[in-house]
């Protein structure tokens, strides 16, 4: 059986990214939990890398929030950001192919297989959604980005209400709730309700509000769950929850992390000059 690694947001650190998998056993394979591009140097080699792994059988790709930034940008719903660094796939020769592999890309990733027990998300999972529901949910946004009209349900994806669930929510609503917990999520209540602003560490937490994983009655507690998305944390390592956004594209680390029983930390540093300096 080959290795399995995941690894943190590499957003568009496409040389660290090549680094990293340097470090890993040969024949490794990996799963990116999300902000394959965007803010980093080369986000087009990123994805050019990502997309040949992932179809050579040896990666596959959650997306995340700048994931989906990107499709917006390509269908010309969004306008560029000042931190953007996706122009150049947006000039790209290969543009169609990239934007067209990258909506097909999952939204949620799990394995039950040989004890791993352990569910892929980018940011993070409401705590009345067990493991069902947020495959079933996720497999919902996966098939609304496949669709061949998917650009008319991106431009009603934006915003931050409604900022809790309920089984009733249909339409573009129900859209935007399912897509922010999956890419934007950070704190909310017991009850589920999401905060958008804050993103601190896990110690500064708006009042009335904890991170998604401390929700003490969270229904995928007993599931191992690995995200990125949360650069502030550093990395993670808690009782079933592992965060790996150790900001890269910040001048931290680009991380990787074996799904064995007992598992292994691989980093590279991240950006000499990080964004914004």
């Amino acid at each position: 059986m080959n290795d399995i690694f995941a690894i943190g947001d590499v957003q568009g650190c496409n040389q660290q990214l090549k680094q990293l998998i340097k470090k890993l056993p040969k024949d490794s394979k990996i799963i990116c939990v999300g902000d394959l591009v965007n803010r980093g140097p080369d986000s087009l080699g990123a994805l050019r890398t990502l997309k040949a792994l992932q179809e050579a059988g040896q990666a596959e790709c959650i997306l995340g929030n700048h994931d989906l930034h990107l499709l917006a940008r390509d269908a010309g719903i969004r306008g560029p950001k000042s931190l953007d660094t996706l122009d150049d796939i947006l000039k790209a020769p290969d543009r169609k192919e990239l934007i067209d592999w990258l909506r097909h890309r999952p939204i949620a990733l799990y394995s039950g297989k040989e004890n791993l027990d352990t569910l892929f998300v980018h940011a993070g999972i409401l705590p009345q959604w067990s493991v069902t529901k947020t495959l079933e949910l996720a497999h919902e946004l996966e098939k609304v980005l496949r669709h061949k009209n998917y650009a008319k349900s991106l431009i009603e994806m934006y915003g931050n209400t409604p900022n809790q669930w309920n089984d009733n929510l249909k339409g573009a609503e129900r859209l935007r709730v399912i897509i922010n917990s999956f890419t934007r999520l950070r704190f909310c209540t017991a009850r589920g309700v999401m905060e958008f602003e804050s993103k601190e560490g896990a110690g500064d937490a708006p009042k009335g509000y904890m991170p998604w994983f401390e929700v003490p009655s969270r229904k995928t507690q007993d599931t191992k769950i690995i995200f990125g998305h949360w650069s502030t944390l550093g990395l993670l390592k808690k009782k079933n929850v592992v965060g790996l956004d150790t900001g890269c594209v910040w001048g931290g680390q680009l991380t990787a992390m074996s799904l064995d029983k007992r598992p292994q930390f691989v980093q590279v540093p991240g950006l000499h000059k990080p964004i914004g300096l």
